[in-house]
């Protein structure tokens, strides 16, 4: 089969992203691969949807560093291909990233993606959810009893009187945005800087105001649900756990945090049952959860990293679980053909 991933440029991937690992264990399963950018896709007078796609070279690659080496090679060679002789189209692009510089493309992979499915294409996540979940709003669908006290406003009044109800512990973040940017946390020694962390928020949008979570103080626990349920080989889930470093609040790992091997218990498995509906109703087939305690901070249903990490840390490839899911799916929309709108074949 042929998997294309898109995500918002060449230049900004890196060999251990999730999106490198997931191509690589893509053709080393004897896949054919593709990547697609915000500017590859050409919509046909005659409502042909071709994509400008750059092919991995057929030569496998030992591991997925020398792969996405070899990927650099072809970065400025694409071929012209019709759209359906995809058969999976992976979205792999972070929206925010593309918010500010270039506004045009942050929606593109879902605009694309929708005509992609309805041209026979598998696109998961499923496009049509992912345009209701690009900005945080989203995870205000989800279940009160994960989510943690939160407001949503552009006033700074509301969350002055948001602090002083909880007393003025709360975590303050861009409702559109992610990796950690723009995210600040008040605090008895930072109260004197609530104007400017509200203005520095503000000037780009909505701003959230969260009650912090007291068990952040210890990390948050990354976890990857797949099918709405946690990935796992065995006995081992695909998690870890994120420290934020000494001088910050973020444990994002690009922002400074650390990963460290972590036991998921009876907590996680029941905050991520609790979200499982949503997902599976959504077609959202692989996502990242970040929980604190028994609270989900952040569902990424775009872009979730550390996969690899994961695998490092388990001793096992979680790469293989979700090829072998994207299989079956195909083999599933073989066996019942037109039985099943993407939506659906996304997180069965």
């Amino acid at each position: 089969m042929l998997i294309a991933f898109f995500v918002n440029d060449m230049e900004r991937e890196h060999p251990n992203y999730t999106t490198t690992v997931l191509a690589f264990a893509a053709v080393q399963r004897g896949h054919r691969v593709c990547y697609l950018t915000p500017s590859d896709f050409a919509l046909r007078d005659d409502d042909t949807l071709s994509v400008h796609a750059r092919f991995a070279p057929t030569t496998k690659s030992r591991t997925h560093e020398t792969f996405f080496a070899a990927m650099a090679n072809v970065v400025d060679v694409t071929e012209t291909i019709d759209v359906a002789e995809i058969d999976v189209l992976m979205l792999r692009s972070d929206p925010s990233l593309d918010s500010q510089a270039m506004p045009w493309a942050a929606d593109i992979g879902i605009l694309f993606g929708r005509e992609a499915a309805k041209r026979g294409v598998l696109v998961v996540n499923d496009p049509d959810s992912l345009g209701r979940a690009i900005n945080k709003l989203y995870f205000q669908s989800f279940p009160e009893e994960v989510r943690a006290e939160t407001l949503i406003t552009r006033k700074a009044d509301d969350v002055k009187a948001f602090a002083k109800a909880h007393k003025g512990n709360i975590i303050l973040k861009p409702l559109q945005g992610s990796g950690g940017s723009g995210v600040f946390k008040l605090d008895g020694k930072s109260k004197s800087n609530l104007n400017q962390m509200i203005e520095a928020i503000e000037r780009d949008g909505y701003i959230i105001a969260q009650a912090y979570v007291p068990a952040a103080a210890h990390g948050d626990i990354r976890m990857f649900l797949m099918n709405g349920r946690p990935l796992m080989i065995g006995d081992k889930y695909a998690a870890l756990r994120r420290v934020a470093s000494k001088d910050d609040i973020r444990s994002n790992i690009h922002a400074g945090g650390s990963a460290e091997a972590v036991t998921i218990g009876k907590t996680e498995l029941k905050v991520a049952e609790l979200i499982r509906p949503k997902l599976i109703a959504d077609g959202m087939f692989l996502v990242g959860i970040d929980i604190v305690g028994d609270k989900i901070l952040e569902v990424n249903v775009f872009s979730p990293g550390n996969l690899q990490r994961c695998s490092l840390l388990a001793g096992v490839n979680f790469a293989v679980p979700v090829l072998e899911s994207i299989e079956r799916k195909l083999e599933i929309a073989k066996d019942f053909s037109g039985g099943f709108n993407n939506r659906e074949l996304a997180s069965l």
